[in-house]
Formats: structure tokens, C-alpha cells, sequence
């Protein structure tokens, strides 16, 4: 049924929740795991002195991130890969899985109520609005 699995890893406890879900997920149905990280747009940053500096800060916290997310999914049996995108997250996460052709896209959320989500527009929620697959929203 899943053969393309996209989970978006932030370095928080929901996403490491996700992370779990798309692991059991990814062994039962044999899939491929993308482990999706997106760090801050920088590009509003153009002309700072030290502006590659930055990119190579955001890029460095990224990779840790992902690199923790490996660790976390131990031994496995299947194929894993990653993406590092910079851009806003929703958008960044939604392109992955187009290109990608995925099947699910795993992420966390941070619990927000409906009233405050909606007011202030969260990541998973423009996901789900948006996404061309099934996308799983982990508390």
C-alpha cells in the first residue's frame, strides 16, 4: 500500500513520535523512508555580512537533527533517506512529496487547540490542506 514514506523530522518529541509511526510503518509495508528536514528561509538575509556563515549554521543544526533522527531509528531493514531543504517548512515538505511520489507523509504537530491552529496557520495543518496523499498527524 505504502511504497514512498515522507516524515518530517524538526528535532522535536512529536516529530520523534512521528518518526516511531513512520519506522513501523515503513517495516510493515516495506516502503523507502525520507526523512524530510527543513531549516529557516535565509534568503531575507541576502547581503548580511555574514550571511554564509549562517547558511552553513542552519545547514550544520539540520544535518544534527536528521543525524539524530538516524540514530533513533537504530538498525533497520529498509532504505532511508534524507532531505535538507531550506524554504518554509509547509512548502518545502509538500514539494518533497510531489517529487518524491509519496504515499504518507508522517509529521508531528505540537498539540495546538483548533481555535489557536487555526489563528496561527501551523505547519501540519497547511500539509493536510494541501498534500496530494494521505498525511498522518502525530500527538
Amino acid at each position: 500500500m505504502f511504497k514512498q514514506i515522507i516524515v518530517a523530522i524538526d528535532g522535536s518529541e512529536h516529530s520523534h513520535r512521528a518518526l516511531e509511526y513512520a519506522k513501523g510503518l515503513t517495516e510493515q509495508f516495506e516502503a523507502k523512508l525520507w526523512l524530510v528536514h527543513v531549516f529557516p528561509h535565509t534568503s531575507d538575509l541576502l547581503g548580511y555580512d555574514e550571511y554564509e556563515k549562517l547558511i552553513a549554521q542552519r545547514e550544520g543544526a539540520g544535518q544534527g537533527i536528521l543525524d539524530e533522527a538516524r540514530q533513533k531509528l537504530g538498525s533497520i531493514t529498509f532504505d532511508a533517506q534524507e532531505e535538507l531543504l531550506e524554504g518554509p517548512e509547509a512548502e518545502a515538505i509538500l514539494t518533497v512529496a510531489e517529487t518524491r511520489q509519496a504515499d504518507l507523509i508522517v509529521m508531528g504537530t505540537r498539540g495546538l487547540g483548533s481555535l489557536q491552529g487555526l489563528l496561527l496557520g501551523s505547519v501540519s495543518q497547511k500539509v493536510v490542506q494541501h498534500a496530494s496523499c494521505p498525511v498522518m498527524v502525530v500527538r
